[in-house]
């Protein structure tokens, strides 16, 4: 016996129609390392169109291990990434007056969203002084901060899906 649920249909529908929107080609990674004397350090995490988030963090300090976690997003929070990413206007900006990546370390930020393909690399960054004093600083200042909101998703989903205890 079938049950008139038409909350369940429109659930659905919605779910197949965000499924199709962030089924578009759809690629973010971002990097930030260096090597050091407690080896490579670094941190990574790349989102891809079929909902797959990977993550790695491998730091050295106290021979702690490289910790890679995976899991798989809603379409809603790539929706939410894509939301980010198009808001903050990155795809304007151009890597060519950043701090070149140094013995400090490197940044690498990759973007792919339907047929737009962006690809940047500089130093790592400190603190926003070092941003308000380089060469582009408006460039590299929506970089900065589009970094800080990636991570902050990631942290959250990551923390969110292999939380331990329960708050």
């Amino acid at each position: 016996e079938r049950l008139n649920r038409p909350w369940l249909s429109t659930w659905t529908g919605r779910f197949e129609h965000l499924q199709s929107m962030s089924a578009e080609n759809l690629y973010v990674r971002y990097y930030v390392g260096h090597k050091g004397k407690f080896g490579h350090e670094f941190l990574e995490f790349e989102f891809n169109s079929d909902g797959k988030l990977r993550y790695a963090n491998n730091s050295q300090y106290k021979n702690d291990t490289i910790i890679r976690k995976q899991v798989h997003v809603s379409p809603a929070v790539l929706q939410e990434l894509k939301r980010i990413i198009e808001d903050s206007e990155i795809v304007k900006e151009d890597d060519g007056n950043w701090p070149q990546p140094d013995r400090v370390g490197r940044q690498e930020l990759e973007v792919r969203i339907g047929d737009e393909h962006i690809s940047f690399s500089t130093s790592k960054i400190g603190s926003l002084v070092e941003v308000n004093e380089s060469k582009d600083a408006e460039g590299l200042r929506v970089f900065y901060y589009l970094v800080q909101d990636l991570k902050c998703l990631v942290f959250s989903l990551i923390n969110l899906h292999f939380k331990i205890k329960p708050i």
